[in-house]
């Protein structure tokens, strides 16, 4: 036993021995370092069935969600223009081309059966609209519907077997969360950014009638367009529609319609094809410190600021004049909901339903009135 154990210790301390060599003067052949024949030492990870990945990799969330989100090439044909015709124009500019350079864009595929979400500036005035997805296939894509007011159209392609994304939920949604945006910027191909959520509910930009956008910080381009912004499990969060930009290129100020806007506009695309809102024919303004004081309108709280909607303006015979409502008049509620500002009175209006009989609250000769407005179909905006 005593020889056993003798014979075994001196094994150990042999290998014990090798391994300080080794270490100390090969320490490559215990860490996977591979000497180039240049002299330049690389380091490389061990071969494993699966590749490594960083901690805290969004790699997942990407792989998820990039089969989903399309690139979308449109292409307006220059017939339609007047002046080519001309043929003094032709004489000094020769024959115009038939169809106008193509626009780049991207979308998010929604649905199984081919629907597509994008931007309305995407494929406004296209005559013809293709989509290409990440696996190379392309199909013509056929217009559902669009709503110009929140800048959101509804396509839909006839493919088999498409790859879908999955709606995320905006409650849980906090500013410094981590989002990934995804399109197809200046054309070169799909790409991925990363950043975080800088600030929610974006309202009075000017970029659309009704506005409640995701501000972001991930890098969005010209070409993102349409595409999607996503979490850091894969699901949409938003339709990247602009950027605050003053060179045209990316200042990490980046705007996203929610997910939840995006959902419901869809839905009525579906139903009716068009967007249904409520309108009462106003002209409203925020309230000035200045305007509230000569009112004398009370604050909202205790030290707040008042709170409210100044009409200036209504449309005579329209539904707000029928209901009596004047300019000067303060708009305080719709129905049980207070307003803050012109898009949340926007925003309330346009979700009564046209027909449907609607209490609003006014501040009128420093006392609260209560009107009863018939709303009616918001009309079709004017090309801006």
């Amino acid at each position: 036993m005593r020889r056993t154990w003798l014979l075994f210790s001196q094994t150990v301390t042999v290998l014990l021995a090798l391994w300080f060599i080794v270490a100390t003067l090969q320490p490559g052949w215990l860490r996977g370092i591979r000497h180039t024949g240049a002299g330049i030492t690389l380091l490389e990870a061990p071969a494993t069935g699966t590749p490594g990945r960083a901690a805290g990799s969004l790699s997942e969330a990407a792989r998820k969600a990039m089969p989903a989100v399309v690139s979308i090439n449109t292409r307006t044909a220059r017939g339609r223009q007047a002046l080519p015709q001309d043929p003094w124009f032709r004489f000094f500019h020769g024959a115009p081309d038939e169809e106008a350079p193509a626009g780049l864009g991207s979308g998010v595929i929604v649905s199984p059966q081919g629907h597509i979400l994008t931007n309305n500036h995407v494929i406004e005035d296209a005559d013809g609209i293709e989509v290409v997805l990440t696996d190379g296939r392309k199909a013509d894509a056929r217009v559902i519907g669009t709503d110009p007011e929140t800048d959101l159209a509804l396509l839909k392609i006839e493919l088999d077997a498409l790859p879908v994304i999955v709606l995320g939920q905006m409650e849980p949604l906090q500013v410094g969360d981590i989002v990934l945006a995804i399109g197809n910027p200046f054309g070169v191909g799909q790409t991925v950014t990363s950043g975080i959520i800088s600030a929610l509910g974006r309202t009075q930009l000017g970029i659309n009638t009704f506005e409640n956008f995701i501000q972001t910080d991930a890098a969005i381009n010209p070409g993102n367009s349409g595409g999607a912004l996503i979490d850091i499990n894969g699901h949409l969060l938003g339709i990247n529609t602009a950027i605050y930009s003053r060179s045209g290129g990316n200042m990490g100020i980046g705007f996203a319609i929610p997910v939840s806007t995006a959902r419901q506009v869809m839905q009525d695309l579906l139903r009716e094809g068009k967007v249904i809102r409520g309108w009462i024919g106003v002209e409203p303004r925020p309230v000035s410190a200045e305007v509230a004081e000569s009112v004398r309108l009370p604050a909202a709280g205790a030290s707040g600021p008042a709170q409210g909607v100044l009409i200036t303006g209504v449309l005579q015979n329209g539904p707000a004049a029928r209901a009596g409502i004047r300019p000067g008049d303060v708009i305080l509620q719709v129905e049980d909901t207070p307003v803050g500002n012109v898009s949340e009175l926007l925003s309330q209006v346009a979700g009564l339903k046209p027909g449907n009989p609607a209490r609003l609250s006014l501040w009128r000769s420093q006392s609260r009135v209560q009107v009863t407005v018939t709303p009616v179909e918001r009309p079709v905006p004017s090309r801006r």
